[in-house]
């Protein structure tokens, strides 16, 4: 019930008035066994923002999509953590197959450890924070559509990309690491499920 009442709440928002850039999302919900029980059957969408990272490296302007010296770079703490990440999430026995996501090797590296291969470069789901908005645009209209898009029972789709990047689309910003999982209504939208921060792995795990 607790999923069916966020669900519905945030679906009234998408639909009856814009949400803007200075709102804060509060509705985050914590997934709990019961959410992971549906998301095994299929049919939702996983969205992962890369892990932690090394903020005394911080992006150039304009990031070279080829060249990971020009990009802000996972943490030694952030790799240790997504490996950590990847082991509980395997144990979550969930499906999925395609795994989108953004060109920035941070959530490429990201992809790779937790996911594994083979992964789907798109550049439509890179780091929106620096771009103008026109440059925006298509990277915010790809991820809405990879959120939307209906998918079959029985598999998942993962998108690895970066917080701002929800921040355009319902003004969530989730920690570095974290799993959030979206239930696709195609021509509707997507409606928000709950979260998996780094921090809640111990209890959801118990």
């Amino acid at each position: 019930m607790k999923y069916r009442l966020t669900w519905v709440l945030f679906i009234g928002i998408c639909l009856f008035r814009p949400v803007w850039a200075d709102d804060e999302f509060k509705a985050v919900v914590t997934a709990d066994r019961a959410l992971i029980e549906q998301v095994r059957q299929g049919g939702y969408v996983i969205y992962m923002r890369h892990g932690k990272t090394d903020t005394a490296q911080p992006d150039q302007v304009p990031i070279d999509l080829n060249d990971c010296t020009t990009q802000r770079p996972l943490s030694k703490q952030g790799l240790d953590e997504l490996h950590l990440i990847a082991s509980y999430f395997k144990q979550l026995y969930i499906p999925y197959t395609p795994v989108h996501s953004s060109p920035l090797c941070r959530a490429k590296q990201t992809a790779e450890i937790v996911f594994g291969s083979p992964v789907i470069i798109e550049e439509n789901l890179q780091y929106t924070a620096a771009l103008t908005t026109r440059e925006k645009q298509p990277i915010i209209e790809r991820t809405r559509a990879l959120l939307s898009k209906p998918v079959a029972k029985g598999t998942n789709r993962v998108l690895v990309a970066h917080g701002p990047n929800l921040v355009e689309m319902m003004s969530y910003f989730p920690p570095e690491g974290s799993i959030v999982f979206f239930r696709p209504l195609g021509a509707e939208g997507f409606a928000y499920l709950a979260t998996i921060t780094p921090q809640d792995w111990s209890v959801l795990l118990k």
